[in-house]
């Protein structure tokens, strides 16, 4: 009987420890006119389609992307930096416009639901992962634009970092 009860409490403790000293998530920052790309070092305001941000602990300013591929690569590529709190993506839910998204349109990376392969093209005219907060948008978005839906952690490596690469897992990239 012990047991029994001794067992929910311990549980209860090993997770609130799991927690102690994991920061709260910062909330996402409004893209400014000051805004550069990580990795093009271009004007975020003068791209379309989704963008993305990566926080980390040690940074007040985000690292901004110019698209949220960008945004994924950053975090998946080890050199980059591993303090990082929260990777926000535009929300293409949420935004009525492709070509300038509207402020307040983030989801969490690793909680949107991504359209990849689709005939849309990111900031920078490249493959775009694009992101969704609801799996129904995305899918619908899918059937018009074509591609497939994945999750942040399914989305393949070939597709960010080489994406004319065929994926063995998915077949060939079509358009690529």
């Amino acid at each position: 009987m012990t047991s029994r009860l001794l067992r929910p409490l311990l549980l209860a403790l090993a997770l609130a420890a799991c927690d102690e000293g994991a920061p709260d998530r910062p909330p996402p920052v409004e893209v400014t006119s000051e805004a550069v790309g990580h990795y093009c070092g271009m004007m975020l305001a003068e791209h379309a389609g989704p963008k993305g941000q990566a926080q980390v602990r040690r940074g007040e300013a985000p690292f901004w992307f110019s698209s949220a591929r960008d945004a994924l690569i950053f975090a998946r590529m080890p050199e980059e930096p591993r303090d990082i709190l929260a990777v926000y993506v535009t929300d293409m839910a949420k935004a009525k416009s492709w070509e300038r998204p509207e402020p307040g349109a983030w989801v969490e990376a690793r909680e949107a639901w991504f359209v990849i392969d689709s005939d849309r093209r990111g900031g920078m005219g490249g493959p775009e992962a694009v992101p969704f907060s609801r799996e129904d948008a995305a899918r619908t978005f899918a059937a018009e634009h074509g591609g497939q839906v994945v999750r942040f952690e399914e989305v393949p490596d070939a597709y960010l970092f080489d994406p004319g690469a065929p994926d063995p897992e998915a077949g060939s990239h079509a358009g690529h």
